[in-house]
């Protein structure tokens, strides 16, 4: 008796192709290492892209975020509102400038930040607030920004899961003041690590620029091309966070795919549904009317007051059956670091209950309707099988 023993499904593979490998080689041939003609074709495409002005190219989302506050000016005695339920970047940068990150609970349905209860976190020293569009679902930005208008605050939007994405139409990446993305290796577009700032206000775009590459006025492709001279000036103290130009060219090359690669993510999500419908024990997140969603992320919530298993139970016994799968995210609020420094009679009952239910299954470009269906089918016998 011949034993059948499956092929291990990854939480996440990425989507590299000969014409990735090709402009990566070819940037390599080129001479030209460091940030130069890439970086600045990769920053012109995708400003174009999302409908912006500006874009600077980084190393990373956290660099993206932490060049994006101190631009606007963050600093001591600052507070800056971020949901919980987020990666520790979206807050640790917060602090590196010296400032509060306020941390506010999240809509349960979409695990995006709550607006109402952001507008009460608002104080005197509040500078800024940081939406996160979990999994690639826009917050909800018309109420941000009305809140952050009247309060006359920086909006930030965190989008390192949200490209390409769209709110009410449109393109996130030029809403709010600044919006950061990431293409780390798992994400919706890679460079391996890479991230993107854009913007429509040319001041902060400048400034952002300098502050990416140690506050220089002139950054080395500009100093280093025919009849550029080779004087420069340090106008601010900045940071190293520019990105190559070989990751610049793997960028440009997967943002040819972008769109594609979204369409294969969204059939992905259709086809969990479909497969989720009638099943009580598992409740994917809300998608709402108003959200192009970038399906970076496919989010289930246990019903575990129906099973007799917990969540980190659960993903045990996918493991076993090999698929992978991730948590998004352990809030803020229960990390060791902000739970000794955050006001202890403040409760975050959404994100606390979510992260006890929460599972993050596969969905990447690659993944055929069989693989999908056995992720899916698994779940549901685990569920089935498992029920009080």
């Amino acid at each position: 008796m011949l034993l059948v023993v499956s092929v291990p499904i990854p939480f996440h593979l990425p989507s590299i192709s000969s014409a990735d490998t090709e402009a990566v080689v070819s940037a390599m041939e080129s001479g030209w290492l460091t940030s130069g003609p890439n970086v600045r074709k990769f920053e012109s495409r995708f400003a174009k892209t999302v409908g912006v002005e500006h874009a600077v190219a980084v190393n990373s989302c956290t660099a993206a975020l932490h060049v994006a506050l101190a631009a606007c000016g963050v600093g001591p005695g600052d507070d800056v509102i971020v949901p919980t339920m987020t990666f520790a970047a979206t807050a640790e940068v917060v602090v590196h400038l010296g400032a509060a990150p306020i941390l506010v609970d999240v809509d349960p349905d979409t695990l995006s930040i709550d607006p109402n209860l952001a507008a009460e976190a608002i104080t005197d020293r509040t500078r800024a607030i940081i939406p996160v569009h979990y999994g690639g679902h826009p917050a909800d930005l018309s109420q941000i920004l009305d809140i952050a208008t009247s309060a006359e605050m920086f909006v930030i939007e965190d989008a390192a899961h949200a490209f390409p994405a769209s709110y009410q139409g449109s393109p996130i990446g030029g809403i709010g003041d600044v919006t950061c993305f990431s293409f780390y290796a798992t994400k919706t577009i890679t460079t391996g690590e890479g991230g993107m700032i854009t913007t429509s206000d040319a001041g902060l775009a400048s400034t952002m620029r300098s502050l990416s590459l140690h506050g220089l006025s002139d950054d080395a492709w500009s100093r280093h091309s025919p009849g550029a001279a080779w004087d420069y000036a340090i106008v601010r103290a900045g940071y190293k966070y520019n990105l190559t130009d070989m990751a610049a060219a793997l960028g440009l090359s997967q943002l040819d795919r972008a769109i594609e690669f979204r369409d294969q993510r969204a059939a992905i999500a259709d086809q969990y549904d479909d497969q989720f419908a009638g099943v009580p024990e598992i409740r994917p997140l809300v998608v709402r009317d108003r959200a192009g969603h970038a399906w970076h992320l496919y989010v289930i919530r246990l019903a575990t007051d129906g099973l007799t298993i917990d969540r980190n139970q659960f993903i045990q016994v996918l493991n076993a059956e090999g698929i992978g799968t991730s948590v998004h995210y352990r809030p803020l609020h229960l990390h060791p670091y902000y739970s000794e420094r955050i006001d202890q009679s403040k409760r975050y009952p959404h994100a606390t209950r979510a992260f006890a239910e929460i599972i993050s299954l596969p969905i990447f470009p690659g993944m055929t309707e069989t693989m999908v269906d056995r992720v899916a089918s698994t779940v549901v016998d685990i569920a089935v099988n498992h029920r009080r």
